[in-house]
């Protein structure tokens, strides 16, 4: 099914260059034109006569000029700039140099085979303004149909831009919070053992090389986030007495690609509200992989003192709840709970 999806998009797409892009407009115009031509000349009486064949001319040169002027100076100039009576006006007046040239040509090709000539009617006119009719609105279609398409890209790009730019400035949001804390650690640290202080300076620096480099792509592996978070618990074990934490991987994980940085903010709330300095406490972080659904857990242990707040708020957790609808938009499903033993975060993401 996602095969057959990704041939009608790509064949879609290749029809859309071919009927909008610049770079294809010379084999666009000479289709039109040959299509033209071989609608006047492939038909050709056994009685034409050079008058005939000069006739097919004229109205080979009117209409292709009908269809040009049109399409490249009464839509533009007029219908865009809302000018509608101006347009019906123009509109009127080539009807009536069509129809006079169309009758100028008649009467000067002249009778064959005996005919005493043919009597200009309303009949003989219908025609000439059926086709000037649809050549009017063949050449509408075409130049709005592309001016649709412009408009929606340019519509596209801008969403875009704003959403990128959104998503850096949510991004520079978390980058400063978490340095903070990192900083606050290291400083923690380094009073309390300075025989680790290097090891702990190594393992920020790997930190900040991946949050300032690394997740500046628009997707990073999931198993580097997953070796991110790693290094991030390693280094709060480092400066705590009595903290653990699990990492469970399931399923494969291999080439699996998702945002950067969605989960940091999850592990960070969950070391947060696992703060006990006096009893143990744990964190543990499960990820799945199946059927390109990408499941999350995190869940902490509660601190033995009574004050016990759900953790709902918080710049952290708004901003990554924003990153979610603009990346993943109704493709997540993020849910937090107050268990009886700790807080809980169940994130999937659909890829």
């Amino acid at each position: 099914m996602d095969t057959r999806n990704r041939s009608a998009d790509f064949r879609n797409d290749r029809l859309l260059s071919l009927l909008t892009e610049r770079k294809y407009r010379i084999y666009r115009h000479l289709s039109l034109i040959a299509f033209m031509a071989a609608v006047l000349f492939t038909e050709k009486k056994p009685h034409d006569e050079v008058p005939h064949e000069l006739l097919r001319f004229v109205a080979f040169f009117v209409l292709i000029c009908l269809f040009y002027f049109n399409m490249y100076w009464m839509l533009p100039k007029l219908i865009f700039r809302h000018r509608y009576f101006a347009y019906l006006s123009w509109v009127l007046l080539l009807l009536g140099i069509t129809l006079a040239v169309f009758i100028m040509m008649r009467s000067y090709v002249k009778p064959t085979h005996g005919n005493s000539g043919e009597e200009m009617d309303v009949s003989t006119l219908l025609p000439v303004a059926f086709m000037f009719c649809i050549l009017l609105g063949a050449s509408s279609a075409i130049k709005l149909f592309q001016r649709s398409i412009a408009v929606s890209k340019r519509v596209s790009e801008l969403e875009h831009a704003t959403i990128q730019s959104e998503l850096e400035q949510l991004k520079n949001q978390i980058n400063p919070h978490f340095l903070l804390n990192m900083l606050n650690n290291a400083n923690v640290l380094t009073v309390k053992a300075p025989d680790k202080a290097s090891q702990l300076l190594i393992k920020l620096s790997d930190l900040l090389r991946y949050q300032l480099y690394d997740s500046a792509r628009q997707r990073v592996l999931l198993t580097a986030d997953i070796h991110f978070l790693e290094d991030f618990l390693n280094l709060e074990k480092t400066r705590r007495d009595h903290f653990t934490f699990d990492i469970e991987t399931l399923g494969e994980l291999n080439g699996v690609q998702v945002s950067p940085l969605l989960f940091i903010v999850f592990v960070e709330n969950a070391v947060k509200h696992s703060l006990d300095a006096d009893h143990p406490s744990s964190v543990r972080v499960t990820f799945g992989v199946k059927d390109n659904v990408v499941a999350f857990s995190c869940e902490n242990t509660k601190p033995f003192y009574e004050n016990r707040t759900v953790m709902k708020g918080g710049l952290g957790l708004t901003n990554v709840r924003r990153r979610l609808e603009l990346l993943y938009p109704g493709q997540y499903s993020l849910i937090t709970s107050d268990e009886a033993n700790g807080f809980r975060v169940d994130l999937t993401l659909t890829l």
